[in-house]
């Protein structure tokens, strides 16, 4: 099934302000909320379903992209669109439902009478990797050095006093519709439902000790700039729950040579006169090695070749783009009276008067073909 437009998913228009966009998600979570619609498949996935939608349209320049291209702006990993859990939702949108991470609406047990509890989730890192356009081009594993907080040995625990263990304490607000029920997070254990009972010394409040860890991170091929890669678990650790992710944030290292278009590179060849009217042997630079090609006898200025296959792989699989080689005929800024007066003999000639033909492409047609 293709997925709704995200705007007929909130109920807004293109025109929308952000906070207009604001105001319809939050309708629409209210509307599908879980604690609302226990146990109903369909209002779950539609209460996601705005989740998603909010994730974009909620952020500008996410929204921009969307504007312009559709769903196909978002590629897998690529940041946009949402992807995760009922948790998650809480956790990445929890402004929206008037509370921190686990929501006003108290997680998943937020509109009372008997909802589920929420596990706490400890804090994610987030780390910046850099890579080269060849480490784009073929994938690699990258040992990553973070430090993170880890429950220390030696630690024990005992149940909250202040939530009962329970992770969360119950508000009731008198409203015109009547009471609400709402629950917010336990101050005293953060939603752990634990407190620290004995640690050894040295040792913070929290019953944490913050230790460099190295982390194994499998960067796939085709990754871009600016995609961000979740490894599970590799965050923070939290009393009473489960570790935070580690987010790792890609960014590319510039090419001297070669500039990314997607999944096309482009290079920029300069040619002498000589070489272009006479033809010659040239090596190109690609991503996987040096690679020689023949320039024929005639190649005109801004004829574009292509070298298939010579370009990076899709993210998600999707074969290979090309390689795309623009040709520049060098013009010598100053020349010698030598070489004056050797071109100046060949004005006039006929062969040296330009007469294109229809093979030979103009600028428009150019562009029409490298993109094609």
């Amino acid at each position: 099934m293709s997925k709704r437009d995200y705007y007929d998913v909130l109920g807004v228009s293109k025109s929308s302000s952000q906070d207009e966009i604001k105001k319809a998600y939050r309708k629409v979570a209210l509307k599908y909320h879980p604690d609302r619609n226990p146990d109903d498949k369909d209002a779950e996935d539609k209460f996601k379903e705005a989740a998603e939608a909010y994730d974009v349209l909620g952020d500008e320049e996410k929204r921009r992209k969307y504007d312009q291209f559709g769903h196909q702006a978002f590629g897998a990993g690529s940041g946009g669109g949402f992807h995760g859990n009922m948790n998650d939702i809480f956790d990445m949108f929890g402004d929206i439902f008037g509370g921190s991470g686990n929501g006003g609406f108290g997680g998943f047990g937020g509109f009372g009478g008997g909802g589920r509890t929420r596990q706490a989730k400890g804090s994610n890192l987030r780390i910046k990797v850099k890579l080269t356009l060849e480490e784009v081009a073929n994938g690699i594993d990258k040992k990553i050095k973070i430090r993170r907080a880890k429950i220390a040995d030696g630690v024990t625990f005992k149940t909250c006093s202040t939530c009962n263990g329970a992770g969360q304490v119950q508000q009731v607000t008198n409203t015109i519709l009547g009471q609400m029920r709402t629950a917010a997070t336990c101050s005293s254990c953060n939603g752990s439902g634990k407190v620290v009972d004995q640690k050894p010394s040295g040792i913070g409040s929290d019953g944490m000790d913050r230790q460099e860890e190295v982390v194994s991170v499998k960067i796939p091929a085709g990754v871009q700039d600016g995609m961000q890669l979740r490894v599970g678990g590799k965050g923070n650790e939290v009393l009473g729950g489960v570790p935070g992710d580690l987010i790792v944030l890609v960014e590319e290292i510039e090419h001297e040579s070669l500039t990314r278009d997607g999944e096309n590179l482009h290079y920029e060849l300069n040619l002498s006169f000589p070489d272009a009217a006479l033809g010659c042997n040239v090596e190109i630079p690609t991503v996987s090695g040096v690679v020689k090609i023949n320039i024929d006898a005639g190649t005109q200025p801004g004829k574009i070749l292509r070298l298939k296959n010579k370009g990076l792989p899709n993210v998600q699989g999707y074969g290979k783009g090309d390689q795309l080689i623009h040709v520049n005929v060098w013009v010598p800024k100053s020349l010698s009276a030598d070489e004056k007066k050797a071109i100046d003999n060949l004005k006039g000639a006929k062969n040296f008067e330009p007469n294109p033909g229809k093979s030979d492409k103009g600028f428009f047609d150019r562009v029409k073909e490298m993109f094609s």
